[in-house]
């Protein structure tokens, strides 16, 4: 797709990149879709440990390309002074730096917020990192799964028979990085409007999983009991669950007595929807194992395409439970723009899933080469002048 200037709200704008991995990476390919200059800085010859995960093709990094999409690559060597020393000449003319090591790392290498705004006092510049650049907890290492545990998510994920679980995808690292984007791109309109001033954003996947809990925390504040492990059956509304069915697992999600008499009708027993067992939601979560036999009685005897069209018609939410590449072959992805084929790339890459004005900026690179950019930024192997 064509982008014309006004579909690509970041046009003009140039982030210089300095995180790895996943949440920073993350975060600066949301910015590089929407139409800003990102510049990718990593270290000599081996490049972000991302550029090592596997699964790979053509001796590439998928995992790498896409969560690297529409940057540029230059490698620098932070503890060779000369590579700083341009480093801080490309920060004067930046807008945004974006960095996720752990909190002091920054320092060392002389590329910490205080360091960095004396050579460019509009500078917005963000730190992503487990737990914050401050507090008792602020100086462990944090992947993932870290966060995850500690947040309190896991311990609401699962099932009792076999425990907590972590989500099966890596969500603090990502979701941190949506945060972080929507953090800079909020800075940088204040920073037109009435904030010139250089800011610092502070992003922590700890906080960022803690304040998406809103169904679990409601329960904590009104119970003053922490809620527990319930599977895929949502802790508050019934039937909100995955039910088996003769060929798989069908989702039923009923939030109110109305979607549940319709229900009923679906299943031909309209009159359960006046047993004072399951009269409001509150007495069908009390009494949700003998509602779940009602209802897998019904489910076990149909497939669940004919589950899905029958509760859909009667305006039940439901669904069939698809793989991912269930999901990403589907005609529905391919009308919602959600992967985007490059010119030059053998796999699709994922955008940011907005439209704005119907349209949706996509990322018009693939993943650059370690080092792609070096003589364009003025840096080579490390310390020599492109």
């Amino acid at each position: 797709m064509n982008d014309s200037p006004f579909t690509r709200q970041l046009q003009g704008v140039r982030v210089l990149d300095v995180s790895r991995v996943l949440a920073g990476p993350h975060c600066t390919a949301m910015l590089a879709d929407l139409g800003a200059d990102v510049i990718k800085f990593e270290v000599p010859e081996e490049g972000d440990d991302a550029r090592h995960l596997g699964p790979f093709l053509d001796g590439e990094s998928v995992y790498f390309g896409l969560i690297n999409r529409g940057k540029r690559s230059v490698e620098i060597d932070f503890k060779n002074p000369a590579d700083r020393q341009r480093f801080y000449e490309l920060v004067a003319d930046a807008d945004v730096v974006v960095e996720n090591f752990r909190p002091g790392v920054t320092q060392r290498l002389g590329i910490d917020f205080d360091s960095l705004k004396q050579h460019n006092p509009r500078l917005i510049y963000a730190s992503i990192s487990g737990f914050g650049q401050q507090g008792p907890l602020s100086s462990r290492p944090a992947y993932d799964i870290v966060a995850q545990a500690m947040s309190g998510l896991m311990s609401v994920t699962g099932f009792a028979a076999t425990g907590p679980t972590r989500s099966g995808e890596a969500i603090g690292d990502l979701c941190a990085g949506v945060y972080a984007a929507w953090a800079i791109s909020s800075a940088l309109f204040a920073r037109e409007r009435h904030a010139p001033g250089a800011q610092y954003i502070d992003v922590a996947m700890f906080d960022v999983l803690f304040s998406l809990q809103m169904t679990g925390l409601s329960n904590l504040y009104a119970n003053g009991v922490a809620p527990g492990l319930v599977g895929n059956r949502h802790p508050v509304s019934t039937p909100f669950d995955s039910y088996r069915a003769a060929d798989g697992q069908v989702v039923i999600a009923v939030a109110s007595n109305r979607l549940f008499e319709r229900l009923c009708q679906c299943m031909g027993q309209p009159e359960l929807a006046t047993d004072a067992r399951f009269v409001n939601d509150t007495q069908r979560t009390l009494n949700e194992p003998a509602l779940r036999a009602v209802i897998e009685a019904w489910t076990t005897q149909h497939k669940v395409e004919q589950l899905c069209d029958g509760l859909l018609d009667a305006g039940v939410p439901s669904s069939p439970v698809w793989d991912l590449a269930q999901a990403a072959g589907s005609e529905h992805a391919r009308v919602r723009q959600l992967q985007f084929q490059p010119e030059g790339s053998v796999l699709p890459l994922v955008p940011q899933p907005v439209f704005f004005n119907g349209r949706k900026p996509h990322a018009i690179t693939i993943a650059p080469r370690l080092g792609a950019d070096n003589a364009a930024f003025g840096l080579n192997k490390a310390g020599e002048k492109a």
